[in-house]
């Protein structure tokens, strides 16, 4: 298995870790007095499941499984996988931490770090793409 591959897998692992960490602090809410910056955990629940946990997953199976594209290079570019996985992370990243911050405060970084958040992860599946569409082809 490449390193890239695992990379992206063991971080997706985290993530559903962290996202069902999330949402217990959703389901506990209304049961327990906790603090309000939890109620901005919804958006963040979502996000590290389907982004960190589902994406990753599948980005890194793909890198692995799919045929290859040359001899050569037999997984494409492992510079655009590489950069795959950091601008994908660090647009999660952001985003965890932003999502929440903006419910507790009125600051507009908070806004402009989630715009931040979501170019980062539209680049990281512009490179995704980049890197898998020549290898889907006939056989």
């Amino acid at each position: 298995m490449p390193h890239i591959t695992r990379l992206f897998i063991k971080t997706s692992l985290l993530y559903l870790v962290a996202a069902l960490l999330a949402g217990l602090l959703l389901m506990l809410r209304p049961l327990v007095d906790l603090p309000v910056i939890v109620g901005g955990l919804s958006p963040v629940y979502f996000h590290l499941f389907m982004v960190g946990w589902v994406m990753q997953l599948i980005v890194g199976v793909a890198y692995w499984m799919f045929p290859k594209w040359s001899k050569t290079r037999p997984r494409g570019y492992d510079a655009l996988a590489l950069a795959t996985f950091w601008l994908l992370n660090t647009g999660l990243l952001l985003r965890v931490v932003a999502e929440p911050a903006q419910t507790v405060s009125a600051w507009a970084g908070w806004g402009w770090l989630l715009v931040a958040a979501a170019t980062l992860q539209w680049l990281a599946g512009l490179a995704f793409v980049a890197n898998t569409w020549p290898r889907v082809k006939e056989k």
